[in-house]
C-alpha cells in the first residue's frame, strides 16, 4: 500500500514502553525538532516486510527521513517508488553512501522493516552495530530487544548512543485490565481493520484521520503497532507485545486517553492482522476493547494469499464482513482498497463490483478524491454532517 507524504497528529505522547535505565531516555520529546534519520530497510522496501520504512517516508512527527538504505533499490527516489510521487528522500545502497549525501547529519538509525517472526539476522546485527559506531541512536520495533543484548548495550554505552527498543511492553505492574471506562467514550468510534496484516490499514487510518481533520471534524487516531508509535502517534500501544491478558484493557485504556485528552468528535483505531487470520489475532482485542459503532475494512483484490503465510488463502470482503459483525455489536460502514497489482481502469471496475456487491460504499484511499473517506463517515453518522453544518 502506497501513500503519498502527509503529516498528522500531534507530537508523540504514546504510551511507548520504558527503556532500560543503560538506554537512557528516548531519543525525542514531544517539543524537540524532528530528528534526522537513516531508515534501514535492505532488500525490502518493495516489499510488504518493508511496511515500517514505507511509513517513515510517507510521514513522521518524530524523524526527519534523510535517507533510505536497500542496496536493491538504490539510486531510487523513495516517494517515486512508493507512489509515483517524488519526495526527495533517497534510496541508498549503504550508511557512507547516506553521510555522503550532504543535508542533516543523521542522529538515528531506524530498522525500518517487519518479518514476520520479529527476529534480526547476522547481517541485520553487523549493520546496526556499525550504525551505533558511527555514532547514530537505535530506533527498531522488532520482537527481540536490543538493549537486553551485552554486545549492543555495550556498544551504545561506548559510543554514547541510545538503543530504543518500541516493542517492548510497560512493565508487569502498569498493564491495566478491561475496566468497562470504554463506556464514558461518548464519541464515535471507527476501528479500520483489513482482511489480511500488511495490507495498509495505518495508512488507511492515518488518511482518514488527516481528511476528517481537513474537512472540520475533530479526528483522533489511536495507533496499535510499534509504526505508528515511531511516527509519532500520540496515542497507541504495541499491541502484539502486550501479555494477551492485558489487551483489552490497554487498547481500552488508549481510547479512553484520546477521548479524555482531546475530545474528538471521531476515534479512529488501527486495526492489526485481521479477525480471520490463524496467526494474528490482535482484531479480536481491538473490537474488544474499544467497542467500536463502525469498522472500516481494508481489502487487496489482488492478494491470493496471507501475506507471509503463502499456503493460506485471502478471505472474501464479505465472508470478513460477515464475521466482524458476527463477533462485536458494530458494523461495517465501508471497504477501502489496497491497490497493489492494479491499474486505474482495474481499480475502477473493483470499486464498482464490490459496492454493487457489498452495497456499501468502497474507495481507493490513495487514488480517489479523500472527500469520499468522510462521506463514508458521515453516511453512516448522519449527525456529523448536521454538526458541520450547525458550525458553518
Amino acid at each position: 500500500m502506497t501513500a503519498p507524504s502527509r503529516a498528522i497528529g500531534s507530537p508523540s505522547s504514546a504510551r511507548v514502553p520504558a527503556q532500560p535505565q543503560a538506554t537512557s531516555a528516548p531519543l525525542t520529546t514531544s517539543m524537540a525538532a524532528p530528528m534526522a534519520a537513516v531508515v534501514y530497510c535492505e532488500g525490502q522496501f518493495a516489499s510488504a516486510d518493508g511496511k515500517t520504512a514505507h511509513g517513515l517516508v510517507r510521514y513522521s512527527t518524530l524523524y526527519r527521513i534523510v535517507a533510505v538504505i536497500d542496496s536493491q533499490a538504490a539510486g531510487r527516489d523513495a516517494g517515486e517508488l512508493l507512489d509515483g510521487l517524488p519526495n526527495g528522500i533517497p534510496i541508498v545502497a549503504d550508511l557512507k553512501a547516506a553521510f555522503r549525501l550532504g543535508g542533516p547529519t543523521p542522529e538515528a538509525f531506524i530498522y525500518g522493516m517487519a518479518p514476520a517472526d520479529g527476529l534480526y539476522s547476522s547481517s541485520d546485527r553487523q549493520v546496526l552495530l556499525a550504525a551505533m559506531a558511527a555514532g547514530l541512536s537505535l530506533v527498531s520495533g522488532m520482537r527481540e530487544f536490543l538493549a537486553d543484548d551485552p554486545v549492543f548495550a555495550a556498544s551504545a554505552a561506548g559510543h554514547r548512543v541510545t538503543i530504543q527498543d518500541v516493542r517492548r511492553p510497560p512493565a508487569l505492574q502498569d498493564l491495566r485490565l478491561f475496566s468497562g471506562a470504554i463506556s464514558n467514550v461518548t464519541c464515535r468510534r471507527i476501528a479500520v481493520l483489513g482482511t489480511d496484516g500488511a495490507i495498509g490499514k495505518r495508512t488507511t487510518a492515518t488518511l482518514l484521520v488527516q481528511t476528517l481533520n481537513d474537512h472540520g471534524i475533530h479526528a483522533a487516531l489511536v495507533s496499535t503497532g510499534q509504526t505508528g508509535i515511531i511516527q509519532g502517534g500520540r496515542y497507541g500501544l504495541p499491541l502484539d507485545a502486550i501479555p494477551s491478558q492485558f489487551c483489552s484493557g490497554e487498547v481500552e485504556a488508549a481510547v479512553v486517553e484520546a477521548f479524555n485528552s482531546e475530545h474528538p468528535q471521531v476515534i479512529v483505531i488501527e486495526g492489526q492482522g485481521s479477525l480471520s487470520h490463524p496467526a494474528y489475532l490482535s482484531s479480536t482485542f481491538i473490537l474488544r476493547g474499544a467497542q467500536p459503532q463502525a469498522v472500516i475494512l481494508q481489502h487487496a483484490p489482488r492478494r491470493r494469499q496471507r501475506c507471509d503465510f503463502p499456503g493460506v488463502a485471502m478471505p472474501t470482503p464479505q465472508s470478513e464482513i460477515t464475521l466482524i459483525e458476527a463477533f462485536a455489536p458494530t458494523r461495517v460502514i465501508g471497504l477501502t482498497l489496497n491497490h497493489e497489482g492494479m491499474n486505474s481502469a482495474q481499480i475502477s471496475a473493483a470499486i464498482a463490483l464490490y459496492e454493487a456487491e457489498l452495497h456499501i460504499p468502497v474507495t481507493d484511499p490513495l487514488t480517489s478524491a479523500p472527500e469520499r473517506l468522510v462521506q463514508m463517515v458521515v453516511r453512516a453518522f448522519p449527525e456529523l454532517g448536521a454538526e458541520l453544518a450547525a458550525m458553518a
